[in-house]
């Protein structure tokens, strides 16, 4: 969408019907993920992709059907798969299907009439999501959501809308982009509308601190809710894309020279884990880390461990109460986990709970043993 904003701003300066194509779902393989976007004019002149190449042609007809005299200006699905006979024939040879939805920017209550504040948004790096009916009840009908900011416009229903702003939101909140299925009145066990949710946010940020067995179990829980993930280690022997194949980053150095070096870019939605059990790793992080504007700090380590931390930060000048509250030690919550992939949830929890203000048991606020019983 990014790629397209001007140009279909100049073309609706003009005066002309532009139709928007979206990549709203994906089975198997395909060359472009959900949010991919293409833009047709009423002159046939195109914007963006939604294919690399493969569909382009085809959504250019539905496009031009879709402006046209014949084809009513109503929203619309159209499907590419690799099982239709026309496969070859639209150049879809990847062995996936592509769902996209189809949509003129001129009709009333749609993406168009948001469009203006979204273009605005994005141009500005403000995290917004924008949500569109795809089928069932008030099929085209948009919502754009800020993190803060009052919704804009409506998916046809006020229940609908307070349940989209709630999702959207959370999505944002991991720069994620889905389909959500919802009843008539925004209920959560029904499936009588779907809405198209894009997030346009960076990925949240999560740094891993200590190459350790729990380092790789978070990794991969962390990679199913989209945070782009560092992990840090200054053994060189550990530290190994083969050990954490699931980080986009693995970095040999000590944490607190790369905290100075990507600090500035951390902001309340990232995240800090520290899990190296040592004090010559664990305070110069844990100082750096707060000298960022991260949302969470996390540091494994017993209750013990944990006292005798606070006492080597001390002697290091860290001693305003504000800071020492920003972490969160014993790290996650209190959910009994004994295993690595059991911490891991309990980590990734501890800093969904945070970014919702949900009142949870955390393990720093709890007394008695941190993990389960046998």
């Amino acid at each position: 969408m990014r790629e397209i904003l001007a140009t279909v701003d100049r073309w609706r300066a003009a005066g002309r019907r532009v139709a928007l194509g979206r990549v709203i779902d994906l089975e198997g393989s395909g060359p472009r993920d959900a949010g991919a976007a293409m833009a047709v004019n009423e002159d046939g002149e195109v914007a963006g992709s939604v294919s690399g190449g493969c569909v382009e042609g085809a959504v250019v007809a539905e496009a031009l059907d879709l402006l046209g005299e014949g084809g009513g200006g109503e929203p619309r699905i159209v499907t590419f798969g690799y099982s239709d006979e026309d496969a070859f024939a639209v150049g879809l040879t990847c062995g996936g299907t592509v769902r996209l939805f189809l949509e003129p920017l001129d009709r009333p209550g749609g993406l168009g009439e948001v469009w203006d504040r979204l273009g605005t948004d994005v141009r500005e790096r403000r995290p917004v999501a924008v949500a569109t009916v795809v089928e069932g009840l008030g099929v085209g009908r948009s919502l754009l959501v800020g993190s803060d900011d009052e919704p804009v416009g409506s998916v046809g229903d006020p229940g609908r809308d307070h349940a989209v702003v709630r999702d959207a939101r959370g999505e944002l909140g991991v720069a994620r982009s889905g389909l959500r299925h919802y009843g008539t009145r925004g209920e959560a066990d029904d499936a009588a509308v779907t809405v198209f949710v894009e997030s346009f946010a960076p990925p949240p940020q999560l740094l891993v601190f200590g190459a350790v067995d729990f380092t790789a179990a978070l990794t991969r829980v962390a990679r199913t809710l989209g945070y782009r993930i560092t992990v840090c280690d200054a053994r060189e022997v550990f530290a190994t894309v083969d050990r954490f194949p699931e980080a986009d980053e693995v970095v040999v150095d000590w944490p607190h020279r790369l905290l100075e070096r990507v600090g500035p870019s951390l902001g309340p939605g990232d995240a800090v884990c520290v899990l190296t059990h040592d004090a010559k790793f664990d305070v110069p992080a844990i100082r750096a880390a707060l000298a960022t504007e991260v949302g969470y700090i996390g540091v494994m380590g017993s209750r013990r461990t944990h006292e005798h931390r606070l006492a080597r930060l001390a002697e290091e000048g860290v001693t305003d109460p504000a800071d020492l509250a920003r972490l969160h030690s014993p790290i996650g919550l209190d959910l009994g986990a004994r295993t690595p992939e059991e911490t891991g949830v309990a980590i990734v929890a501890e800093i969904i709970a945070l970014r919702s203000g949900r009142p949870v048991p955390h393990l720093r606020d709890t007394t008695g043993p941190i993990h389960g019983r046998p």
